[in-house]
């Protein structure tokens, strides 16, 4: 439910082409509906510039696709993070039109065109083994309306590497650097580009890397200042602050 929903339901009132029971029954559902394992926001969109996003973790197939489905009948699109294939299957039986990313264990449906944010993002990873957390990160993004490239497998154990990608990354409005291990790669990146970046550590790495605490401790300790990190293997929520940092200056871009 977005601001452009909520004018047109007013106006087919207006007009009388809703009666005062169907808009009460519209009304009943903000600012969200309860189906008593969850109670999905209908409101977020409004107050937030996306709508309420599944987080597939700890849910069942069959919840995972009930919510899908009322998510989408009140006009918003789906955006679902960590996401089997058995949940995208149930989803689609509900969604058909709904796309899986198993990588990213993302499932997406576009129910309203979306607006699309005039910014392009580079994504950055160190390591091919941090593709998936990119691949969430991206699917985000092009939900939220923004439109991202992927350069892959740059990490300073062959820091020539970040050199070679050394004016794509300077012509950035903003990057996210997903990076596991020591999660230097942040570092080296802030230091180099005057655009924001955004750390993601993942849990990639050998024992003492204690599933991506490592990187995330090298991340909030970087000495390039201004760096703003996630949480660990957290791609939708770089995505989503990317999102803010865009639209703080192009307000127009709210979405549906």
């Amino acid at each position: 439910m977005d601001k452009e929903t909520i004018i047109n339901l007013l106006h087919r009132y207006k007009n009388s082409e809703l009666s005062d029971d169907e808009m009460l029954k519209v009304l009943n559902r903000l600012p969200f509906e309860d189906l008593s394992f969850a109670k999905i926001d209908h409101h977020r969109s409004i107050r937030t510039g996306f709508p309420e996003v599944i987080y597939c973790e700890g849910k069942t197939s069959e919840q995972v696709a009930l919510i899908a489905k009322n998510i989408t009948e009140r006009g918003a699109n789906l955006l679902a993070t960590r996401a089997t294939e058995e949940m995208f299957n149930a989803v689609k039986e509900q969604l058909p039109r709904s796309r899986y990313n198993s990588s990213g264990k993302v499932i997406t449906c576009t129910i309203n065109e979306i607006k699309p944010l005039d910014h392009r993002i580079t994504i950055v990873t160190a390591g091919t083994a941090d593709i998936p957390v990119a691949e969430e990160t991206s699917e985000t993004l092009t939900m939220l309306g923004l439109q991202s490239t992927l350069i892959t497998d740059i990490g300073v154990a062959g820091i020539h590497r970040v050199l070679h990608h050394f004016e794509a990354l300077n012509e950035s409005k903003l990057i996210i650097v997903i990076a596991g291990m020591e999660g230097a790669l942040a570092s080296v990146i802030s230091g180099m580009v005057r655009c924001p970046v955004i750390a993601v550590p993942t849990s990639v790495g050998y024992g003492t890397s204690f599933g991506g605490i490592t990187a995330l401790l090298g991340m909030l300790n970087s000495c390039a200042p201004g760096i703003a990190v996630m949480n660990i293997d957290n791609g939708f929520g770089a995505a989503s602050l990317a999102f803010k940092i865009i639209r703080s200056f192009t307000p127009d871009g709210n979405q549906s």
